[in-house]
């Protein structure tokens, strides 16, 4: 797979370097796996060799972005799959927005179909751009809830140590992680992960029947697939849930909290697999329900928490739920947010009409959207204002 150097990191990202604490991260289980993931790099491969070099996983390269496939994709699985190897299916991920993640986990699919893996299928996204930390979340969630969805198979995280403790959010870490870091004794990550199912620890591997350097691998038993059955060929075209986590707060209920995030208590039960609705435990996760149904007309906008706000009332200014922003920023608990803090918003930019106004000493863009009844959000998309809290008189704005 393609790598990213420490060396490049510390010089785009010294404060997280410096500053961020790594922990020692643990296999899943005891029982280790030999393995090796290969693609076109290594050329033509005797796995018989392999296998009886006492490797026993190995993760083929399918394909890249939107139409690559790699060109020794069906020669390795042939002749890994007749040698008796487990086999895992990877894709390198180019996507830049969320409707092109969606199109690669559709191409993903797509090529592996009518295969069948032993192994669960594995996102390899690491080559991020000028995405920032929310985007590249977004993209990466899309991506997996879809090829989870068309394939109908269990679905993995590839990435390095830093990605995984500084750029993927909580949302993600409900997938188990295949980490790669080199030159240590255990992989080190600062996350919601705290044990790996893969670990790649070495990209200078030797193994008899490769000619080349490979990747080499120490794999658990999470990354065995429990349906080992063909990749279906024909999918519904039915979007994919989106959700967020929340921790249920002291005195909560589930019809309170229904309520709160616009769903019913039957979803939430169904959801979470709730079989006493009158019975929930403060502290415990629970799974809460995203509309998608604005996701092709939707941007975000920054925003920085003052003193005194709260979710619901930034929800209410800027013209959207508490369960969208909780969404876009990874908060686990709605009721706990910081002074300072940058939180994205998501808006919507899908109504284009408007008419013009002119800013008059004392307006704020609060009492502007109150007198137009539309959302400090739009205002603020409409004109492109960088800081939502700094307009000046003889403006005109879009409204």
């Amino acid at each position: 797979m393609k790598k990213i150097f420490i060396t490049l990191v510390l010089i785009l990202f010294p404060f997280y370097i410096l500053t961020t604490p790594a922990f020692a991260s643990f296999p899943y289980d005891e029982a280790i796996y030999d393995g090796i993931d290969v693609s076109a790099w290594q050329g033509d491969i005797d796995f018989e060799q392999v296998k009886n070099y006492g490797i026993s996983v190995v993760y083929i390269k399918s394909s890249e972005g939107f139409g690559y496939v790699d060109p020794y994709f069906e020669q390795n699985y042939t002749n890994a799959k007749n040698a008796g190897l487990n086999v895992g299916f990877y894709h390198y991920v180019t996507a830049r927005t969320v409707d092109e993640a969606i199109s690669q986990a559709n191409f993903f699919v797509s090529t592996i179909s009518g295969k069948r893996p032993d192994c669960k299928l594995a996102m390899d996204f690491e080559s991020f751009g000028d995405l920032n930390n929310y985007s590249i979340n977004q993209i990466a969630l899309a991506f997996m809830q879809e090829i989870k969805r068309l394939s109908g198979k269990d679905v993995i995280i590839y990435s390095n140590a830093y990605n995984a403790s500084n750029t993927f959010g909580y949302d993600l870490t409900v997938y188990p992680l295949w980490v790669a870091q080199y030159e240590v004794s255990t992989p080190t990550v600062d996350s919601g992960w705290n044990s790996w199912a893969g670990w790649q620890y070495t990209d200078k591997g030797e193994v008899p029947g490769i000619s080349v350097y490979v990747d080499r691998n120490k794999f658990t038993k999470e990354v065995f697939l429990d349906d080992k059955s063909e990749i279906p060929t024909n999918n519904s075209n039915k979007p994919p849930q989106k959700y967020i986590t929340i921790t249920i707060p002291y005195g909560a209920t589930l019809s309170g909290i229904a309520l709160q995030y616009n769903t019913t208590v039957s979803e939430l039960a169904r959801i979470n697999n709730i079989s006493n609705p009158d019975l929930i435990y403060a502290g415990s996760s629970l799974k809460i329900p995203v509309s998608s149904d604005s996701s092709n007309c939707t941007n975000s906008i920054t925003y920085v928490v003052k003193s005194g706000d709260t979710l619901s009332q930034i929800a209410l200014d800027y013209g959207t739920t508490v369960t969208q922003i909780a969404y876009a920023n990874n908060i686990r608990n709605v009721n706990l947010i910081y002074t300072g803090q940058t939180l994205y918003i998501p808006v919507s930019n899908c109504d284009m009409n408007h008419t013009l106004y002119v800013v008059r000493r004392g307006d704020t863009l609060w009492g502007i959207s109150r007198r137009f009844g539309v959302s400090i959000a739009r205002i603020v998309m409409l004109n492109r204002i960088s800081n939502p809290n700094l307009i000046y008189p003889g403006n005109v704005l879009r409204i």
